[in-house]
């Protein structure tokens, strides 16, 4: 039986320095959440709607987000949607959605908080986790063809 679809690709704003805990058995998790705009027209009007995700990321990816975003760092995310229930102080079965994020892309220019500077001599952050696929970020565009117009068939 084949499975269902669950994928979230989104760009948005870290609301706040991300938080690392370890479980139990010593598996790390960082908990953070991204605010994503939406631009619209009502009314001949621009207008903006900002909505708030709950982003959670596990192991190494855990960490890594933890060591290089701050707040109002502007990150790419990709990953799954997650329900979970608890039961709360007053007996209340309560829910949340969140995104599981399974690969990310550090988007702004400023420095992060564990980032290395400029001339440091350190090795700057990953651009994404492994199980964010290939980065073709660094082929060749329209500064650099890997071809010319002359080589196209028609």
């Amino acid at each position: 039986m084949a499975g269902d679809i669950n994928r979230v690709i989104m760009i948005g704003r870290l609301v706040q320095d991300p938080t690392l805990r370890h479980t139990q058995s010593g598996v790390a998790v960082a908990d953070f959440s991204i605010a994503n705009n939406r631009v619209y027209k009502a009314n001949n009007e621009k207008k903006e709607d900002t909505s708030f995700f709950r982003c959670i990321a596990w192991n190494k990816l855990g960490e890594t987000i933890c060591q290089y975003c701050s707040k109002g760092q502007k990150v790419g995310i990709e990953g799954r949607l997650q329900q979970r229930s608890w039961i709360d102080q007053n007996n209340q079965k309560r829910y949340i959605i969140e995104i599981v994020i399974e690969g990310v892309q550090f988007l702004s220019t400023s420095q992060g908080r564990g980032q290395p500077s400029p001339g440091n001599g350190a090795s700057p952050a990953p651009a994404s986790s492994p199980a964010a696929g290939d980065d073709y970020s660094g082929a060749a565009g329209p500064a650099g063809d890997l071809f010319s117009d002359d080589d196209i068939p028609f």
